[in-house]
């Protein structure tokens, strides 16, 4: 094979592992093994046909079993923990007063929510309140 069909295959399945597609970096070891034998042929252009897919077989796997899960563990180690649940429990700090039953819209953690207040006491704007539940996509608040 051609020194050039080996970067370009290699090419393409980095871009497609990186761009396309989330095969939990496989394609990323098998891309780089098709580049450096990409290479191997270039520098050597009378290397066997046989030869360059025994090494292009032989650094995808070495590759891949020796590096693969620790650099795949490292880069998912830093993502962010995205706490999803109900936000019950959660403290708020009114930015308007409520009434008994009244309810308003108040910014918490990066998207507005609905208030409703469920206690028998008004509650003034700076007031902090607890979430007591959530109904639908109402927050039941309470003062703290």
């Amino acid at each position: 094979m051609n020194w050039w069909a080996w970067v370009v295959g290699g090419a393409i399945l980095l871009g497609s592992e990186l761009g396309l597609v989330n095969a939990q970096f496989y394609l990323v070891f098998v891309g780089g093994a098709a580049m450096l034998t990409g290479l191997v042929t270039l520098i050597d252009p009378s290397f066997p046909q046989w030869a360059q897919w025994a090494l292009f077989s032989v650094l995808a796997l070495v590759s891949m079993m020796g590096f693969r899960g620790r650099l795949y563990q490292r880069l998912h180690r830093t993502s962010p923990h995205l706490d999803i649940g109900p936000p019950d429990g959660d403290e708020l700090l009114l930015p308007i007063a409520l009434a008994p039953g009244a309810s308003g819209q108040v910014e918490h953690g990066g998207s507005f929510w609905t208030v409703c207040n469920d206690s028998e006491a008004p509650l003034a704007v700076g007031c902090r309140v607890r979430v007591s539940r959530v109904q639908g996509l109402t927050l039941m608040v309470r003062p703290h």
